[in-house]
């Protein structure tokens, strides 16, 4: 059976591992992305790095890549990407540089679109036609299926849910985790760098009466944005991934109440909400999808 390279790149770390073409991974890890203080050129080398370790003792039938930031998926080079969160990566040509090096055909895709792949492939959104993944995290992103294809859009830009605008401020500076974080160190008075998730997350399950507010405030925010998006793309099922979304047995009933109170009854009763099933696999599993897709 074929064997893959599949690269992840988020701003934070780097998954990385080796894949049969049924999904079947063989070999994982992750490096830190070292993004601010390796940029766009950094990141190109961990790339090369990766595919040396498993190109040496491995027939490799092609690399597959899922990366941050707005991607050419035809040039697989990337459009766009804030220089405030990796310096230098605008306009870098992946594909060419990684072929040009390896004689081994690279595909690239966004990493949103990628997670949602990998969950349409063989995680919450199988057997579905249409779905919705969002990923919740530094900032929100989205991934639009439909009929078995991904939407990009005119310009690669569809499924940025995350600028969305909510009563005048964006979807991510309402509902992601990083604007969580900063509520809740608001009004506890803590620095944002002593808190994260996790702990705002534990404290509420010790009814810590902040962290729960902030939490329903976040939800309010969150359905009103999955309420727009089913109304204008009325999707199968509705995928909410991102590290935040491990609350899966905490978030999903709070979610669902908002939302039935958010959606109409026709829309709401035809929407299923599903949790990412993936996880820390999606990207990787989406970026062989997506190459398969192209290549065979």
């Amino acid at each position: 059976m074929k064997k893959f390279v599949c690269i992840d790149i988020g701003g934070t770390s780097i998954k990385y591992g080796l894949a049969l073409e049924d999904g079947i991974i063989i070999d994982k890890s992750s490096m830190d992305t070292e993004a601010l203080e390796k940029g766009g050129f950094g990141i190109l080398e961990k790339m090369k790095t990766i595919v040396r370790k498993y190109i040496s003792d491995n027939n490799i039938s092609g690399i597959c890549i899922s990366t941050a930031g707005m991607v050419d998926p035809e040039a697989g080079k990337i459009s766009y990407a804030l220089e405030h969160l990796i310096p230098n990566y605008t306009g870098m040509e992946i594909k060419k540089e990684i072929e040009r090096e390896f004689n081994i055909r690279c595909e690239v895709e966004n990493d949103v679109n990628c997670a949602g792949l990998g969950e349409m492939w063989i995680g919450s959104g199988k057997d579905s036609k249409s779905s919705i993944c969002m990923t919740i995290g530094t900032g929100i992103g989205g991934c639009v299926i439909l009929d078995n294809k991904l939407v990009r859009g005119f310009s690669n830009s569809a499924g940025e849910i995350g600028y969305m605008n909510i009563n005048g401020e964006t979807f991510q500076d309402l509902a992601s985790t990083t604007s969580l974080v900063k509520r809740v160190a608001k009004v506890k008075s803590l620095n944002e760098k002593d808190i994260n998730g996790k702990i705002i997350f534990d404290l509420a399950k010790n009814n810590d009466e902040d962290c729960l507010n902030e939490i329903d405030n976040m939800i309010k925010s969150l359905s009103i944005g999955i309420a727009n998006i089913a109304y204008l793309i009325n999707p199968q099922v509705i995928i909410l991934g991102g590290g935040i979304m491990a609350q899966e047995e905490f978030l999903k009933p709070k979610i669902e109440k908002e939302l039935k109170n958010t959606l109409i009854p026709s829309v709401y009763n035809n929407t299923k909400i599903e949790f990412a099933k993936m996880q820390n696999d999606a990207g990787m599993l989406g970026a062989l999808y997506n190459y398969l897709q192209k290549v065979y």
